[in-house]
């Protein structure tokens, strides 16, 4: 029978204690006993969290959604994860269907009433950590531990994703599937090899607001590049002034920047949706005439990228395959 919330208020308190206990008597990895089973240290974003070694009822956000998904975690909510619906298999998007959705797109939609009712015994919050402060993370640890693990650039999916699996009891299989990953990664390489580590690439992103008049330029690291990059692929240049998390791998520069910032790409990649449509921020940038006049647009070296939102090696995997689609004219030339 579920708890009642005067039982998880109690059930918190005595959580609180045995951290306090824990974090004392044991290092990272060391394992305890609380009254719901076994406990372990775990290094989160948000400090030495004491969680359980099995975790029965899961609850993840943001970029924990798709890792957790795809690890087949214990869940029973999870945030909406509208962007990565496109890169769910069958069995991942039934799943996602069902669970209760307990907060949307942005962290400051975080239903804390949701959460409470799904009585987890574990909350991953997976947000960028400057995101965190739009989250009330003592008014979740009244409900179960929480994990805050995130990322600070697009890139750092890799690692976090198997951090995210491992904290919710989930890692078996996941090297298998990274190792698939690296393996076709490593084939494309050297189907490229001769061509694309030679090239002097830029990136068109889906976030550009068209309503401020700017664009999306995306650099090495970022969501349209970084998977890119594993088969060969290089983005010249870097951001003017790095603003933190993804600022620091792509900017948004006036769309009259455009002949300036692109000058010297010998080939343009572009984000596409996961159908091949054109978003509208990228599609404002293909319409201008700065746009037809760039080199590598009148060489015919555009290329667009679909699945940009990857962020688990399941996912980028065909990610890859839309990377190796986009580039097989490079072969001919």
């Amino acid at each position: 029978m579920r708890t009642t919330r005067t039982r998880r208020l109690a059930g918190a308190l005595a959580l609180a204690l045995t951290v306090a206990t824990a974090a004392t008597a044991c290092g990272s990895g060391d394992a305890g006993q609380a009254d719901g089973g076994p406990t372990r240290v775990f290094a989160a974003d948000n400090g030495q969290i004491t969680i359980p070694v099995s975790p029965k009822r899961v609850i993840a956000t943001g970029y924990a959604v798709p890792a957790l998904l795809e690890a087949g975690a214990p869940l029973v909510g999870v945030s909406s994860w509208k962007r990565g619906i496109p890169l769910f298999n069958e069995q991942e998007r039934k799943k996602y269907d069902e669970l209760a959705k307990v907060a949307g797109e942005s962290a400051a939609e975080t239903n804390y009433e949701a959460i409470a009712q799904a009585d987890p015994d574990l909350i991953v919050i997976g947000v960028p950590k400057p995101v965190l402060a739009d989250i009330d993370i003592k008014r979740l640890e009244a409900i179960a531990p929480v994990v805050a693990i995130g990322p600070s650039v697009p890139s750092m999916w890799r690692e976090l994703s198997r951090k995210q699996a491992d904290a919710a009891g989930a890692a078996a299989g996941f090297d298998a599937v990274k190792t698939a990953y690296e393996t076709k990664a490593k084939g494309l390489a050297e189907k490229y090899k001769a061509v694309l580590p030679q090239l002097k690439l830029g990136h068109v992103g889906a976030y550009g607001e068209v309503a401020k008049g700017n664009f999306q330029r995306e650099f090495n690291g970022s969501w349209g590049t970084n998977i890119a990059q594993d088969i060969g692929a290089t983005y010249y240049g870097q951001v003017k002034v790095k603003g933190g998390g993804s600022k620091d791998v792509s900017e948004y520069p006036s769309i009259e920047e455009l002949s300036t910032a692109f000058a010297e790409a010998d080939a343009i990649t572009y984000s596409v949706a996961a159908d091949g449509s054109v978003p509208a921020p990228v599609k404002y940038v293909l319409d201008s005439p700065l746009w037809k006049e760039l080199p590598a647009v009148k060489a015919g070296k555009v290329y667009p990228f679909r699945y940009t939102e990857a962020a688990t090696y399941r996912a980028a995997t065909s990610t890859l395959d839309a990377v190796d689609q986009a580039f097989a004219p490079l072969l001919k030339q």
